[in-house]
């Protein structure tokens, strides 16, 4: 990584170490094209609400032209006592104070479940990324902003690595074959840890929330394994992050 990027690491300011990395990652895979409209898929978790409120101020300075809207889907995981039951009413009242268009779906992901079927993250995850989709090419939106952050990335790499064989993880941008948008993660570049100090400093610690089902799953696995792999180290995570742009093809079977 560059002296700049380093640098960050010494910001006392959270929400400027969050935005300059967010402005670093924009920039390095190019995310974002004038003229673009990009839904924000907001889930009421410090990541995405953070990421929203990154872009509302990006758009009123970036050089780049480019329009925002949010979209929260409600599930029914609730309904079903899969998960425990919150308000999102705050959301909408957080996207309001940052000029952000808001718009709220509610999803019967347990109730597309086939008999015999058991709930699971991957099947959650799936409606709800299709709604989205589905919603982005509806509207005109041409792409679609995940809060995922760099220990995300990090550790769908290891579950994929450990699981599937596969070296593989969720890029920074990725066009979707299916439909006409592109899926970008301005968050690539900040750690989760950074991401948790910005929510703070914007006051979302007391409203964000993260789904309850399937805390013990292997998303946490992963997670304890980069930090006992990383030590905490904040230059060793992001040394593996680079590693999966510099590949020395010659020294794999």
């Amino acid at each position: 990584m560059s002296g700049l990027d380093l640098h960050l690491y010494k910001m006392k300011n959270a929400r400027a170490t969050l935005s300059k990395l967010c402005e670093i990652a924009l920039r390095r895979y190019d995310m974002i094209q004038p003229g673009d409209r990009i839904l924000i898929a907001v889930s009421g978790g410090k990541d995405s609400c953070c990421l929203a409120w990154d872009l509302s101020k990006k758009r009123q300075w970036l050089e780049t032209p480019f329009e925002i809207a949010a979209c929260h889907i409600v599930t029914d995981l609730e309904d079903f006592g899969l998960s425990q039951r919150r308000d999102d009413s705050w959301l909408a009242l957080y996207m309001t104070k940052w000029g952000i268009p808001y718009t709220r779906l509610e999803i019967p992901v347990v109730g597309r479940l086939k008999p015999g079927r058991s709930m699971n993250c991957y099947w959650c995850t799936t409606q709800r990324r299709s709604e989205l989709m589905k919603f982005a090419k509806e509207h005109g939106f041409n792409k679609l902003a995940l809060g995922h952050h760099m220990d995300d990335i990090l550790e769908t790499l290891l579950m994929n690595m450990l699981r599937k064989g596969e070296f593989a993880t969720m890029p920074p941008v990725m066009p979707y074959r299916k439909y006409p948008i592109t899926v970008i993660r301005p968050l690539a570049l900040c750690e989760e840890r950074q991401v948790l100090a910005c929510a703070d400093e914007l006051g979302l610690s007391d409203y964000t929330y993260t789904c309850s089902f399937n805390l013990e799953g292997e998303r946490k696995k992963a997670r304890e394994l980069l930090e006992h792999l990383t030590e905490g180290s904040s230059q060793k995570k992001r040394n593996i992050f680079e590693s999966m742009s510099r590949i020395r093809k010659d020294y794999l079977t």
